[in-house]
């Protein structure tokens, strides 16, 4: 069963702002153009991994993602184990340098879980001292709430509609 193109394009739409719908008059464009030939389409990488950044302390900011969002570190020894995700679509989206959706604009990426329970992700991270964004609800797309990791990144939780 896939992922119905509807629900595809108003996550991608949210994510990437109005913008990312076509405009009409473009669409009437492509309609009178349709006779020339397509380019062939792009292969996509298979998934999304790994996510490599820096960090003024890689161990202790490590240890907090393992610790409240329960990532498994790279292993650094053999038989260890990797973090795991479940499959699901994956918003690959550049914003403008000036944008404000991250917050801090010295900072260059934002991250985003999906979560199953978010009203359960956002008390444990409460409970231990995490200040959380209460979640916003947005009809057919989910709930969203943002937090910072200790280094200041920003981070979104999203529980899909």
């Amino acid at each position: 069963m896939g992922f119905p193109r509807r629900r595809l394009l108003q996550i991608l739409s949210y994510a990437c702002g109005a913008s990312f719908i076509v405009p009409r008059r473009e669409l009437a464009l492509a309609a009178q153009n349709a006779a020339q030939p397509a380019r062939p389409a792009p292969r996509a990488p298979a998934n999304n991994e790994p996510l490599f950044f820096r960090a003024h302390d890689p161990k202790a900011l490590g240890n907090w993602y393992q610790q409240h969002l329960g990532i498994a570190l790279t292993p650094t020894s053999e038989g260890g184990t990797v973090w795991q995700q479940e499959a699901g679509p994956t918003a690959f989206t550049p914003f403008p340098e000036a944008t404000k959706y991250f917050g801090d604009p010295n900072k260059a990426w934002m991250v985003n879980f999906r979560v199953h329970d978010l009203d359960k992700m956002v008390a444990q991270l409460r409970a231990a001292g995490i200040e959380v964004k209460d979640p916003e609800s947005y009809p057919d797309i989910g709930r969203f709430t943002r937090l910072h990791d200790p280094e200041g990144n920003p981070i979104e939780l999203w529980q899909p509609a």
